[in-house]
């Protein structure tokens, strides 16, 4: 390649890099043609040269792999941040995803992770405080004595899962003394609670 063609390499790269992590994936040509300032059709080139050179992988729309992700992807997981969910009264957790938050596998594991600010004071006396990070594990089933996102109607609350099948109930527990259990008839678990993120000021 030219000098000319090293410095777009340069800034295609940096630019694909910056879109997926915003976006949890890579950008599509047409994307980058509009982020970079070149015509749809260079974008394409320079992709399938730098795809020959071994430099990328490429697979077409949306298919991008640079070095940078390559690393990342052995040595983290990125997570995507879905809004807030209530840790008082429930609230409905809002599906939009914010951003995408890159976290060490080393410390966090592998698997289908996302992310939930936390609102209200309901779970303080699990170490839960308004404003963090909850990363929640994925799954539709929970121990009890889990904490778990569960969905009532469609709204959604963090509490301690406790199932009583005698009383045909399921309790939801605050850890909050001054708060008392929910009883619902029937909710939906979306996940439990593996991590909590916090910002030390």
């Amino acid at each position: 390649m030219k000098l000319k063609s090293q410095e777009y390499y340069k800034t295609l790269l940096s630019f694909i890099d910056d879109y997926r992590e915003e976006h949890g994936v890579s950008p599509t040509n047409r994307i980058i043609a509009a982020g970079t300032g070149v015509s749809t059709a260079t974008v394409s080139r320079y992709l399938q040269d730098l795809r020959k050179e071994g430099k990328i992988e490429y697979k077409g729309h949306r298919g991008i792999i640079t070095p940078k992700m390559k690393e990342e992807k052995e040595s983290t997981v990125l997570v995507p941040l879905l809004g807030s969910i209530a840790c008082g009264i429930p609230k409905y957790a809002e599906g939009n995803i914010e951003k995408y938050i890159p976290l060490p596998v080393s410390l966090f594991g592998k698997g289908d992770f996302f992310l939930l600010h936390a609102k209200g004071n309901s779970m303080i006396d699990a170490g839960i405080n308004n404003g963090d990070l909850v990363l929640i594990k994925k799954q539709n089933a929970a121990e009890p004595g889990q904490i778990v996102v569960a969905l009532i109607d469609e709204d959604a609350t963090l509490k301690r899962f406790y199932p009583e099948p005698e009383k045909k109930l399921i309790r939801l527990h605050p850890e909050n003394k001054e708060m008392n259990d929910i009883y619902v008839e029937h909710c939906i678990i979306q996940g439990i609670a593996v991590n909590v993120l916090k910002n030390i000021n």
